[in-house]
Order: C-alpha cells, then structure tokens, then sequence
C-alpha cells in the first residue's frame, strides 16, 4: 500500500494511526500542503480533489478521505478490530468520529483558514480566535461522551485515531486543554503506546521537527 499525506496533516495523521495498530506495512509519499503540491499534475491524478490523506491499497486502487480509509482498512483487516461487535458501541465510536472529523477539523483546515486571511482580511488575532471557539465546542462534547477509563471507549478504538490528531492540532493551535481531564488521560495512555508514537508527525520521513 501506499499512502500519500503530509506529516502535519490530522486526516492523514489518524490513518497512520490505524495502520500501525493495524500492524500495516506501508510507503509513505509526502505531499507538501505549504507548498501546494496537492495541486500538482501528478497529484490530481491520484486525488482530483487535492486533499490528503489518498491511499493506493494493494490492488491498485485508489481511496480518498481518511474516514472511507479507516472504514476500508477496518473491513478488508479485520483481524486487529478497532470497532467493536456490537452495533450501539460501534454507532457510539463512530459518533465521537464524525464530530471530529465533520463538525471540527474541517474549521481548522488551512484552506479554510487562508479563505478568510484572503478573502475577508482576517487577522491572525481572529484566525487564532476562530480555531479556539470550533476546537473547543468540539473538544467539549467530546469530553462529555468519552468513557471513565482506557481509552475513548475502553480498548483502542477509531475514536482514538479521531482524538489523537486533533489534539496535536489543539496544541499547535494554544487551544486550552485543562478543562478536559478524561481527554488528557487518553493523551496520556496513547503517547506511552507504540503505534501511536509511530504515526506521530515528528516521527515521519518529511518532517521537520
């Protein structure tokens, strides 16, 4: 397989993080989103909508959008789940998911974040507030649906591969987190966890960290 995304990326960052616990091998091939290299020829080809995360799974094709990725990933490698057998826990873990993925990253997104420094002259001063307000409405309701201990849910789940990106993204963004304990306790168990640290950004080949 073969997954192109970029380092700081938390769609592509959660995808890395199902295929380490997944224990899937795979070539990494950056794309540079401060370059725009989503945007080059040869990308469009593989993703027309230049956005990562796109994986090329074995066959040869190719899956675009991290939550199709890690549906694809959970249903051809079954063998290590990370959705449980029943259908309200399973629904549970893709609710937590979806608010992550649908409702709190996209506002985050540098192309929507440049949308607003080019087309209504925002400042950085209102960018900043604008990721507080959206990151922490998110992380709120999070906190609120998460479990009293383990991870999000008990055992390792989707949910964690969701949480975990989003609060490297909070941190990068100054997002106050101490109002978030149940959260910071899955932070903690997954820095200690080996497919966590290995899908972590300062751990891929086009970082700079």
């Amino acid at each position: 397989m073969e997954l192109y995304g970029y380092y700081r990326s938390t769609s592509s960052y959660r995808v890395r993080i199902v295929l380490a616990l997944k224990g899937l091998a795979y070539e990494a091939i950056p794309v540079n989103l401060l370059k725009n290299e989503q945007k080059d020829a040869a990308y469009l080809h593989v993703n027309p909508q230049a956005r990562v995360p796109a994986l090329l799974d074995q066959a040869q094709e190719v899956i675009i959008q991290s939550p199709a990725i890690i549906e694809y990933l959970e249903e051809r490698y079954p063998a290590t789940p990370l959705l449980p057998q029943d259908l309200f826990e399973r629904a549970k873990i893709r609710s937590m998911a979806a608010l992550i993925a649908c409702d709190v990253h996209p506002l985050h997104n540098i192309s929507v974040l440049n949308y607003l420094r080019q087309n209504y002259q925002c400042k950085e001063d209102n960018i900043t507030a604008w990721i507080n307000e959206w990151m922490s409405q998110g992380l709120a309701a999070v906190e609120q649906l998460i479990g009293e201990s383990g991870f999000c849910f008990g055992e390792i789940s989707v949910a964690d591969a969701y949480l975990i990106p989003q609060l490297y993204a909070a941190r990068r963004f100054n997002v106050p987190l101490d109002a978030y304990p149940k959260i910071l306790r899955v932070e903690a168990l997954a820095n200690a966890h080996p497919a966590f640290i290995a899908a972590h950004p300062k751990n891929q080949a086009d970082s700079p960290e």
